[in-house]
């Protein structure tokens, strides 16, 4: 069955964690589903749980995933929330809903999704962030717009990962730095294994695919799908970039 506040998520990649609304519902109204999904009191990420709480998330709806033309919109959101963003108010989120496709299975969302990425690097002229790798296959990699990291989760209606699904294809971008000071501050092992132990217990198995910073690249966490050790993402974002360099 499809979740409901205070309810529980199926098993099937059918089930989402809220109710899917219609396709031409307005922009608010699919920003408020997917601030219902993350307050469903099963879901794992305690992180986003507080994001959505104490107001910090940006929301941002877009037609289509891996369009070009969204690029340029993307990027000045992601530029926008970087500099209206104070990480030592707590976590942040820059949360992007697209409306189309509305299913898709898990190696195409994942190729839609690198699309995605792909194409803000080519629009952006800044130079990737100092503080990562622009090398997908590097385990210091992490994903840069306008000058400032991310991590980015990949959500959508059909991910295996019960904690990965969403009622439409999301990408939420969280700030690199965020983490770094959560760390510095002492708190990032102990919310890590609490998120780890609640999807673990949701989904019945731990998830293959976690690694911490530094171990392996994040990129393969990215789309949400388990893949193997030689796995590489399509993308290219060292010679892509309109100023010609990477790092």
């Amino acid at each position: 069955m499809v979740a409901a506040p205070g309810g529980s998520v199926g098993d099937g990649p059918e089930d989402t964690w809220a109710q899917r609304p219609p396709h031409d519902a307005d922009d608010e109204v699919l920003a408020e589903t997917f601030r219902s999904m993350i307050q469903h009191p099963d879901y794992p990420c305690l992180g986003a749980r507080s994001v959505v709480n104490r107001h910090r998330a940006s929301v941002l709806v877009l037609p289509r995933l891996g369009s070009r033309d969204a690029a340029p919109r993307l990027l000045d959101g992601l530029r926008r929330f970087a500099a209206d963003t104070d990480v030592d108010e707590g976590f942040a989120s820059f949360v992007v809903i697209f409306r189309r496709p509305e299913r898709t299975d898990e190696e195409s969302f994942e190729q839609l999704l690198w699309q995605q990425l792909q194409s803000i690097v080519e629009a952006d002229s800044a130079p990737w962030s100092r503080e990562v790798s622009d090398d997908p296959v590097d385990p210091h990699f992490s994903f840069s717009a306008a000058g400032t990291a991310y991590f980015v989760v990949g959500l959508h209606p059909d991910a295996s990962r019960v904690a990965r699904r969403a009622p439409w294809p999301t990408l939420v971008f969280n700030l690199h730095e965020q983490f770094q000071n959560l760390r510095a501050h002492g708190g990032f092992d102990r919310m890590r294994e609490r998120i780890r132990s609640r999807d673990s217990e949701l989904q019945g198995c731990p998830n293959p695919m976690v690694e911490d910073f530094g171990d392996a690249s994040e990129a393969r966490q990215y789309s949400g799908r388990a893949v193997n050790a030689e796995w590489t993402p399509q993308a290219d974002f060292g010679d892509t970039r309109q100023d010609g360099q990477g790092q």
